[in-house]
């Protein structure tokens, strides 16, 4: 991963310097981030580069993980899925070990931070098993839409929410409406310095790619992102089945399995089962490795990079790509607008248009130029809005002002 100093030649002086700037008030301030996974899904991504990052500028920041049980996941990914705006029943018992998860974590895990930064739905009652002796942030990564089929839910969460100094979205549209904790609204990013995206040779990219049997005889068509039926890998699949009628081309689902999501196996054998004639002929390739070198190649090879979401908070996977210069074709949905204009940067497509998102991919694959114009102008993107640094300048402003300290 990049320190700060790795980003001079890639962003101005001054933006550097404005973070050791800021960083000043906050010599030794103690932070502590607490999400469900070290590994699988952008929420472990962010951290694994941010943490280190505001350890470097002068704090104190530390991370930890919440445990629990299989039973405690599956219910907290419905949570998940319900923020989301799917209708979930949930009984007095599930209720019941969603807290108790929490405090049970509470007894052996002490907090003496001056601030505490909570990651999605998992550890969210932490806050009701601690004295409160300093501001609390809740960071909601999901494309909340609130409805009246998850109303009650919704409500149930709030009883904690409302406990919390502060809650981060990442688009305003994710705001809570009638909810009186004061948002802050903070984009992701990305870091150029890990293995996933750092500069690799064309050969190096190449033999990795064989390595994991991925041949290069025709253009790859690519999703890479967990198993979840918000990334819609079926949907995918049936935009491929279009294009493979125009365009001679493979399909690879790189998904990874999250510790935290127990909805990713059901998910991956359903789309084996689905594209069982596809994989065979080896024309789609489902892979659930966790490789960033195998991701880093993939990402940088492939024709086309789809996210075709249905739901999505941000879309960490269409940085990366962007980064790489690959053209994306991605859902118009969540947070995947603010990274992509259609037409000049990527492509926005009704997720639902399984004609319109194939006849954009098609596009891409018979078109140089317009490949490698999208591919040029998505890196110019990334490189002026998201990258770490203004990520990291977005959480100091944040907790400088949460504590009071401008």
């Amino acid at each position: 991963m990049y320190r700060l100093e790795d980003y001079r030649n890639i962003v101005p002086d001054s933006v550097l310097y404005s973070i050791y700037k800021k960083a000043r008030l906050l010599y030794g301030t103690r932070i502590l981030h607490i999400n469900s996974t070290y590994q699988g899904g952008g929420v472990a991504v962010l951290l694994d580069s941010l943490v280190p990052l505001l350890n470097e500028v002068g704090t104190e920041t530390g991370w930890r993980i919440l445990h629990g049980n299989p039973n405690f996941f599956t219910i907290t990914k419905r949570f998940h899925n319900t923020l989301q705006g799917q209708h979930s029943q949930f009984t007095l018992n599930d209720k019941a070990l969603y807290r108790k998860i929490s405090e049970d974590f509470s007894v052996f895990t002490h907090i003496n931070h001056d601030l505490v930064i909570i990651h999605d739905p998992q550890p969210l009652p932490l806050i009701q098993f601690y004295k409160k002796r300093q501001p609390w942030i809740w960071r909601c990564h999901v494309d909340v839409n609130v409805n009246e089929g998850n109303h009650d839910s919704i409500d149930f969460l709030k009883t904690f929410l409302i406990k919390y100094d502060r809650m981060i979205v990442s688009n305003k549209k994710y705001i809570l409406p009638d909810f009186p904790v004061d948002p802050a609204i903070i984009l992701p990013a990305i870091d150029p310095g890990v293995l996933k995206n750092m500069p690799m040779a064309d050969r190096t990219k190449i033999q990795c790619l064989k390595r994991f049997g991925i041949p290069l005889d025709k253009p790859l068509v690519t999703q890479v992102s967990r198993f979840d039926k918000w990334k819609d890998p079926e949907g995918v699949l049936k935009v491929f089945q279009k294009v493979k009628e125009k365009v001679d081309c493979r399909l690879v689902l790189c998904g990874s399995m999250a510790s935290d999501d127990p909805e990713g196996i059901t998910i991956y054998e359903s789309i084996k089962e689905k594209a069982a004639d596809l994989i065979a002929s080896g024309d789609v390739l489902l892979i659930t490795i966790e490789n960033d070198q195998l991701v880093n190649s993939l990402q940088s090879l492939s024709s086309v990079i789809l996210q075709k979401s249905i739901k999505e908070g941000f879309g960490l996977t269409i940085a990366e790509s962007m980064w790489k210069k690959t053209p994306v074709v991605a859902g118009n949905v969540g947070g995947i607008p603010s990274q992509i204009t259609d037409g000049e940067n990527g492509y926005l497509v009704d997720p639902f248009d399984i004609d319109g998102c194939a006849d954009r991919v098609i596009e891409i694959l018979t078109h140089k130029k317009l490949a490698e114009k999208l591919g040029k102008n998505g890196h110019a993107t990334i490189k002026s809005k998201f990258l770490m640094t203004r990520l990291l300048e977005n959480y100091l402003d944040l907790i400088i002002e949460t504590l009071g300290l401008k």
